[in-house]
């Protein structure tokens, strides 16, 4: 994640927090006075007080998963055994953190003559949730086509509510697909294994030609990339970010 300019530091208080998927939570904020922001930025959120030392610090990059439109602002993170994850879940409703942001050019083109193909990993969802939102609101035109991977159900964030929007915007296409779909407890009727070759060019008609984002862990996203490439999709043509620990 890239930052390009130095906004401001807001203080904001927490205003509720959700499980949204397995070991996976979303985390609402006040949206300062004034604030604004393009789907796809991210933001940094410190815990000043964090009283339990943290090896990588008291703060995070993370990306609104909230739309531009929505109030008020949530981001969702993968839970994880560390100081500052254990606080963020444990610290009461109302408490003031700090906010800084927004970064990064992770976003929409203006253009819609392209198809924009978007692979998600887990928790790489974010950026894509906040995008698909926006672009409902709007009523875009551009060709949205979501591939969205998760080991199995449980673990897909925003899952049903992305088919939701797919059935409320013709532009938009939402495809989920389980790697491990054996070990849930929920029956899953959708695509399975990891997103490669034969499923993108199941979905996507024209994909020398498509605009394509990548969201997930690194390995993941590594090996997206290098798909995509060895499919004949020029590197002009795919962006990406990598969610380290998230």
């Amino acid at each position: 994640m890239g930052k390009l300019t130095k906004p401001s530091i807001h203080h904001v208080a927490l205003r509720n927090r959700q499980e949204i998927a397995k070991s996976t939570m979303a985390f609402y904020f006040d949206r300062p006075a004034g604030f604004t922001f393009t789907a796809g930025q991210f933001i940094d959120l410190s815990l000043p007080n964090l009283s339990t030392s943290d090896p990588e610090g008291h703060t995070r990059a993370l990306t609104l998963a909230s739309a531009p439109s929505e109030q008020p602002l949530m981001v969702a993170t993968r839970l994880r055994d560390t100081a500052f994850k254990r606080m963020l879940t444990e610290i009461p409703l109302g408490t003031t953190i700090d906010l800084e942001g927004p970064f990064g050019q992770f976003t929409l083109p203006s253009d819609d003559s392209r198809t924009i193909v978007l692979l998600a990993g887990g928790i790489g969802i974010t950026p894509f949730r906040s995008m698909l939102v926006e672009a409902a609101h709007h009523k875009l035109t551009h060709q949205l086509i979501l591939l969205y991977s998760n080991r199995q159900q449980e673990d897909a964030a925003f899952l049903d509510e992305l088919q939701t929007l797919q059935q409320e915007n013709p532009h938009f296409t939402c495809i989920g697909t389980m790697t491990s779909p054996n070990g849930s407890t929920e029956t899953w009727k959708g695509e399975t294994g990891r997103i490669d070759q034969v499923m993108l060019r199941k979905y996507v008609k024209e994909t020398e030609s498509a605009l394509y984002f990548v969201v997930g862990p690194p390995a993941m996203v590594d090996g997206l990339r290098k798909m995509l490439e060895s499919t004949g999709i020029p590197k002009t043509n795919i962006r990406s970010e990598e969610f380290v620990g998230y």
